[in-house]
């Protein structure tokens, strides 16, 4: 870490001591004085570095650490993570969960934008072992819907396998983890689908079939399109269930 101290800013009325830390050591990272693995300075100088007190800069540290940019290591102090972008983005996923039944549709919505580009861009960067990875959970699938009374859990957790896949096989690590943090909070829905709609599974079997001899033929633009055909499904479940209000329908 390049040693010298923080320009001095101006404060913003009603912004706590702890956001100043917060801001401060995202400052830090940002002009390259903190890069991931650096340890930070000890407490009594990054304190005084800050202009706060020590209880702020604890309660700083905390915030970033459970944000996944900091981690503090017992006995070693405190150091930057490896910024990874899935570790950053996980929080997102405890957001959506606190969202209320009325934001269903929107986030079906946003996982299908994400995934169809995802899957265009796999399209061109995907190899021969993911192709292969991807189609033994479409056999293993495949295996299941042959039993009498299938496990639908197994389905949709092979389900999210598949499509996290394709998602990393897109070859942008942020777009991977957003779709990751979204795809997990859509499982109750796919799995609501996959028990009471008739047929839904072997639908999205078949769908899913289409989708990997794209991505095998490297063709981005088919595989955009079925991948968007085949989420369009769960949203076609969620408007004629009555689970959600078609957009521009909310009440309010």
């Amino acid at each position: 870490m390049t040693p010298g101290k923080l320009a001095e800013q101006p404060r913003t009325p009603g912004v706590s001591q702890t956001d100043v830390v917060v801001q401060g050591i995202r400052r830090m990272i940002i002009d390259g004085r903190l890069r991931p693995g650096d340890r930070l300075p000890v407490e009594k100088d990054l304190a005084a570095e800050l202009g706060v007190s020590r209880n702020p800069l604890r309660e700083g540290v905390r915030a970033l650490s459970m944000m996944g940019v900091l981690e503090t290591r017992q006995g070693d102090g405190t150091y930057v993570t490896k910024l990874d972008s899935s570790m950053l983005l996980a929080p997102m996923g405890f957001v959506v969960d606190l969202q209320d039944g009325t934001g269903t549709f929107h986030l079906h919505a946003v996982r299908r934008m994400l995934e169809t580009e995802a899957a265009a861009l796999a399209a061109r960067h995907i190899g021969a072992d993911e192709l292969e990875a991807a189609a033994e959970l479409l056999r293993h699938n495949e295996a299941e819907l042959t039993q009498e009374e299938p496990n639908h859990e197994t389905v949709i957790e092979n389900d999210i396998a598949f499509h996290r896949i394709i998602a990393q096989a897109s070859g942008n690590p942020v777009l991977a983890a957003l779709i990751d943090a979204l795809g997990g909070r859509t499982m109750r829905d796919r799995l609501r689908r996959s028990i009471s709609q008739p047929g839904a599974d072997d639908t999205a079997h078949r769908e899913h079939l289409s989708i990997l001899a794209a991505l095998s033929a490297q063709d981005p633009d088919r595989a955009r399109t079925r991948m968007a055909a085949h989420l369009f499904t769960v949203e076609d479940y969620l408007l004629e269930r009555n689970v959600v209000s078609p957009p521009g329908n909310e009440a309010g």
